[in-house]
């Protein structure tokens, strides 16, 4: 009996390989790149004219990586490290990583025999009889066993194409959290350039306000004194007011930055001990716009959202091979292994094999197959168009930061001047205060104006850094490659194992691509 079986076996095994050698047919489209033709050669205007040596380019390459160095502040590395160690919405971006290889096994396992079925029975009977020659009561016990399998085969490239598509899926999860990456070094570094900004309008506000409320005693001391008018004296005392109450809007906003950045930082809001320095203390980064004249425009392409939409184009390329394979019968092949007895006196065991290949064809549904097949298509489209707008899109936001960057450095270097000018005025006005040749609107006018231009050099010095920021960003700079490990903390992967079996794929090495290639199933492969 064992003999027996173990021979059926052998030649289902061998008709099943048979079939899977000439099951090579694999219908629809392979996926190709949208190309985008005028990027090779698209520079942001104002570095229409610059050129880059391949060393530069590395250079450069290497630098988008970890940008937030060039500003050589040892807090901000700090902190956008523990963000991308601790925050929540980077951590949720990294599971999605995880389900989506998950989808892919079960993509995957559609290559093997999709039916799998040990099933088995056992049932008591007992039989009661009345009058005649037949025995009065009769049981006895029937039990049954069974495995049957069902296998349709990838003539026409169905799973294969499921598999590209769930594979391209997979990598559209890395770089959807490689963007989530851009995003956070970005917030984190604007909201901390934001933070020192407030810190130090804070700090020009109370040394203004100082500066006024000495002039306000002058005045009050002269009026006592009657040499003075009272006019003098309440406008020294609102300019003097009017400072002190900007101040609390200040310290709400700062409040607000700071509570910001914890969150970033997946921590409750509330006192961050890795801000605490004083406004004096704090150097603003010194760079020349010209640095970033090095920073070549093509790579523009490794954004993590535009390498996100071409892996959603490789995706959807596949389904129309998916939609495709319905024009052509589904081709399977089915078995069912059999034993079922009795302990009935004379009864006998029975065992079965039953093999054999079976197909369906839903051949009087042409109309919706093909329809699905355009549905398909046009989506497709749909994406190839996305992309390339995306694309679009984000030529114009590195030309946007670039033009804004070289035009704030202007502004920056006029307000400076502004700035020193106000000051010699202020000295001007009060010499000719104390030596009566002028009046005290005069020294009123020229403190409004030097507070007001000392701060609007902060803020034109915090747009400046804003600027540079939004420039990395408009490129996809600041994402690395994560491990596993890197992409889930050590406490959520022991929670996820305790909770749930997931084998060794919260482990296991994640297979990075930098492109989709042609043919998804080669990098699937190589990820199982």
């Amino acid at each position: 009996m064992r003999i027996l079986i173990l021979r059926h076996f052998y030649k289902i095994s061998l008709v099943f390989g048979l079939l899977t050698l000439s099951a090579c047919t694999v219908v629809g489209p392979n996926y190709e790149e949208p190309v985008v033709d005028w990027l090779q050669e698209w520079q942001p205007s104002v570095y229409k004219n610059s050129s880059l040596s391949d060393t530069q380019t590395k250079q450069n390459n290497t630098e988008l990586e970890f940008w937030w160095h060039l500003f050589n502040d040892p807090i901000l590395n700090k902190l956008i490290k523990e963000a991308k160690r601790e925050n929540h919405s980077l951590r949720i971006a990294g599971l999605r990583i995880f389900e989506s290889r998950a989808l892919l096994g079960i993509a995957n396992s559609s290559l093997y025999p999709q039916l799998q079925q040990v099933n088995g029975s056992t049932s008591y009977v007992n039989n009661q009889s009345h009058g005649g020659n037949a025995p009065k009561s009769q049981s006895f016990t029937n039990y049954q066993a069974g495995f049957n399998l069902g296998w349709e085969l990838d003539f026409w490239g169905r799973f294969q194409r499921g598999i590209e598509s769930a594979d391209a899926s997979f990598f559209a999860s890395i770089t959807n959290q490689q963007d989530a990456q851009v995003l956070l070094t970005a917030q984190v570094a604007s909201a901390y350039f934001s933070y020192r900004t407030t810190q130090a309008r804070i700090e020009i506000a109370r040394q203004n306000a100082k500066i006024q409320k000495r002039s306000y005693e002058i005045t009050d001391n002269v009026f006592k004194s009657g040499e003075g008018s009272e006019l003098d004296l309440q406008q020294a005392k609102t300019q003097y007011l009017a400072t002190l109450s900007t101040i609390p809007e200040f310290e709400i906003s700062l409040a607000q930055t700071r509570n910001a950045i914890a969150i970033l930082l997946g921590k409750q809001p509330g006192e961050l001990p890795e801000l605490d320095i004083t406004t004096s203390k704090y150097e603003w980064p010194v760079i020349s716009p010209k640095y970033f004249q090095y920073i070549p425009a093509k790579l523009l392409t490794r954004r993590p959202d535009i390498r996100t939409a071409a892996w959603q184009v490789a995706a959807q390329s596949a389904q129309i091979g998916l939609a495709e394979a319905d024009f052509y019968p589904a081709i399977s092949l089915f078995g069912t292994i059999g034993w079922s007895g009795s302990d009935l006196s004379g009864a006998s065991d029975t065992s079965s094999l039953v093999i054999g290949p079976s197909f369906t064809w839903n051949i009087l549904d042409y109309d919706r197959i093909e329809n699905n097949v355009r549905i398909q298509d046009a989506r497709l489209q749909q994406l190839i168009e996305q992309y390339q707008n995306l694309v679009l899109q984000a030529a114009k936001e590195v030309d946007d930061a670039s033009y804004s960057l070289l035009k704030t450095d202007e502004q920056k270097l006029l307000v400076d001047k502004s700035l020193k000018a106000s000051k010699r005025a202020l000295a001007l006005a009060n010499i000719r205060y104390r030596e009566g040749y002028s009046d005290f609107q005069r020294v009123l006018d020229a403190q409004r104006s030097m507070f007001s231009q000392a701060d609007r050099q902060l803020l034109t010095q915090g747009a400046y850094i804003s600027t540079i920021v939004n420039l990395y960003k408009s490129m996809g700079g600041g994402w690395e490659k994560m491990s596993g490990d890197e992409l889930i903390s050590t406490n959520v992967r022991e929670t996820m194992q305790k909770r749930t079996d997931w084998g060794d794929l919260l482990t296991a090495p994640l297979f990075l691509s930098d492109e989709p290639s042609s043919s998804a199933s080669e990098a699937s492969q190589n990820e199982q």
